[in-house]
């Protein structure tokens, strides 16, 4: 399986190595049979605000969108869709919740990933579930659990 991203940077923010989104997008996706492709665009607020407002009817930015693509016929490779990541919100909240700024991108990949798969967490047992995958993947990449808050950085 080969998974080919598209990785867009409209931010002037500082942000993690292609490599590293390419690790993490595979360790994400490491379920899939087939070759996919999506997209990763790194955004400021401003980009993710009007996003988040015309998608979700939520105002200001947010960490992660995730935008899943269903193709009405079959396609190689697997179209899975886009990831919209606003780096100001995952420096901000990585640097609140006492984590590391690259483990909370990682988070952040692997949390939008599981989203083009389908995955949700609108109930709490859909929920539980997805956070229990984002845990092992995290796992797998040496990265703690996210949901444990370590505090602000000091």
């Amino acid at each position: 399986m080969t998974i080919t991203i598209d990785l867009q940077i409209a931010t002037d923010q500082s942000v993690p190595a292609a490599a590293q989104f390419q690790q993490w997008a595979e360790a994400a996706l490491a379920e899939l049979d087939e070759d996919a492709e999506l997209t990763i665009r790194l955004v400021d607020t401003a980009e993710s605000a009007e996003l988040n407002e015309d998608y979700r009817g939520k105002s200001g930015p947010t960490n992660v969108l995730s935008f899943p693509f269903e193709s009405p016929v079959p396609m190689t490779p697997v179209l899975l869709g886009d990831l919209v990541i606003c780096s100001q919100v995952v420096l901000d909240e990585a640097n609140t919740q006492g984590k590391a700024a690259e483990d909370h991108w990682a988070h952040m990949v692997v949390h939008g990933c599981l989203h083009l798969l389908g995955y949700d967490h609108l109930q709490d047992d859909e929920a539980e579930h997805m956070e229990a995958l984002e845990i092992s993947i995290l796992q797998k990449l040496k990265i703690n659990n996210p949901y444990i808050e370590q505090g602000p950085v000091k």
